[in-house]
């Protein structure tokens, strides 16, 4: 069992850093800025909203379902 919480503490650990990763590559990309969080929230958040679930799903695909 030592083993096994290891291996889901470091895909725990992978998933994080790939999803952080991913959703600041797409807010880049995608120009969501602390700008348009000044002056939009609701629009921000509607973006952050679909970067994180389109992030957190390509992390889910690579590393979990395929990994």
């Amino acid at each position: 069992t030592e083993k096994f919480f290891s291996h889901l503490s470091e895909t725990d650990a992978a998933c994080k850093t790939r999803l952080d990763i991913f959703e600041a590559e797409m807010m880049r990309q995608e120009g969501v800025t602390g700008a348009l969080k000044a002056a939009d929230q609701m629009e921000w958040v509607r973006r952050m909203n679909s970067i994180h679930s389109r992030a957190e799903e390509t992390v889910l695909h690579d590393l979990i379902y395929d990994g």
